[in-house]
């Protein structure tokens, strides 16, 4: 007698699993999809039931719900690792000026960048918050993300850094997206601290970690993650190790933007102390690629911030992949650095400019993202038990993905077995 499930997908040319049950992949193992020609799959309860050809899921299974995929191909849901989209207003001004050659540091330092939208976000309510981040998150949804992490960072004091938090919260519970929080605080020095940068550090030592955390605890459900811009004009090294052992010290995960323009050495440090993820890695030294590839810590790299700098230098992923990191890609989509909300763009960029295979690249973007986040048992490949988030993509081939770029290739999106897009 056949088993009943809830959903099947069916008579796909493809199904690419990412298969990876516990670890993120790491060097040659990037270029494993688990791609199995003429699949299909069974949901059951919101889970991967089974994943097989179309003779064989046919033979086990049977569902009053088929989803015919018409020689299309099926791959995971998308994870957004590295996200900023909880802010309010935009900075367009910006924009034209790196056109006339401003830099980022340039801009921050006059008072521009962050802090344009530090002062945006601390005047805007928690339901405009809710409301603009919303529609950004659903951008990111329609293009195949399923799970997606967003900082707090836009606040810089308590009760703008807790009331940017609470919309994070209130997303991961309204939206059908997966939505994993990360407390930021050390994202810039804000106006009223500058010259007092070790008493702002202070600050977000004694009262705000240990207010977010206590946020964080009461939605019992984790990991819940620190994270600190350790960089020329932000967050010094001794000021984010502060932050970091602090944060750790009431239960924290680690992340760390490290290296974006100049190196301080907090790679070194936040892989020490068992960071989850490094993001940016622009300017990570030999060594500390090394270093990354020893260690369980994910390198998340962002070719949609250097694309939008109108930078021809990347981070180097090929080199870091070949050494046998774990790499994982994200848009970083932000008002200022990058204003992007496709993944799929990302993955192109990183393909052109950083060299990625297009296998390497999906699994960049769904396992190892996964990893990224801590969520790798349950998210991030198409397994039995794993959560049901999969995308039947506009193309009998996933490459077509980073091949034709500027093009949505989601046709359908499927969220804890159920369709959303």
């Amino acid at each position: 007698m056949k088993t009943n499930a809830d959903l099947i997908v069916s008579n796909a040319s493809e199904v690419v699993t990412c298969a990876s049950a516990t670890d993120a992949k790491k060097g040659a193992q990037m270029l494993d999809t688990g791609r199995l020609e003429n699949a299909s799959v069974a949901i059951t309860d919101g889970c991967f039931a089974a994943v097989g050809s179309a003779a064989a899921i046919d033979r086990e299974f049977t569902s009053d719900n088929v989803i015919d995929a018409k020689g299309k191909s099926v791959i995971p849901g998308l994870v957004e690792s590295h996200t900023h989209i909880v802010y309010a207003g935009n900075r367009v001004g910006e924009f034209e000026l790196r056109i006339k050659g401003a830099d980022y540091l340039e801009i921050l330092e006059a008072g521009g960048g962050i802090l344009s939208t530090v002062e945006k976000t601390r005047a805007a309510s928690e339901e405009e918050l809710f409301a603009q981040s919303k529609k950004r998150l659903d951008r990111l949804m329609s293009g195949g993300v399923t799970t997606c992490e967003i900082k707090t960072g836009y606040g810089l004091d308590l009760k703008s850094e807790l009331k940017m938090l609470r919309v994070i919260l209130d997303l991961n519970r309204k939206h059908a997206c997966d939505v994993v929080p990360t407390f930021l605080p050390a994202h810039a020095i804000p106006p009223e601290w500058k010259g007092k940068e070790d008493e702002f550090t202070d600050l977000i030592c004694e009262d705000m970690i240990s207010a977010a955390a206590k946020i964080l605890s009461s939605e019992g459900e984790g990991p819940f993650f620190i994270d600190v811009f350790c960089e020329k004009g932000a967050f010094s090294l001794e000021q984010s190790r502060k932050v970091i052992l602090a944060a750790k010290n009431v239960g924290f995960a680690v992340k760390a933007h490290v290296d974006e323009f100049t190196n301080l050495g907090c790679a070194r440090f936040a892989i020490e102390n068992g960071a989850v993820s490094i993001d940016h890695l622009d300017a990570t030294s030999d060594e500390e690629v090394d270093l990354l590839a020893q260690s369980q810590t994910i390198g998340i790299v962002t070719p949609t911030v250097n694309f939008n700098f109108g930078s021809t230098e990347f981070a180097d992923a090929r080199k870091m992949i070949d050494r046998g990191c774990a790499i994982a890609v994200s848009t970083d989509y932000n008002p200022g650095s990058a204003p992007c909300p496709s993944i799929q763009t990302a993955m192109a960029i990183a393909c052109r400019y950083q060299k990625l295979l297009p296998a390497e690249a999906l699994n960049a973007v769904t396992i190892n993202a996964a990893a990224a986040l801590g969520r790798q048992t349950t998210h991030g490949s198409i397994e039995p038990g794993k959560q049901a988030d999969l995308l039947i993509l506009e193309t009998p081939d996933y490459r077509e993905m980073a091949y034709e770029f500027g093009w949505n290739f989601a046709e359908c999106v499927i969220k804890n077995g159920k369709v959303l897009v």
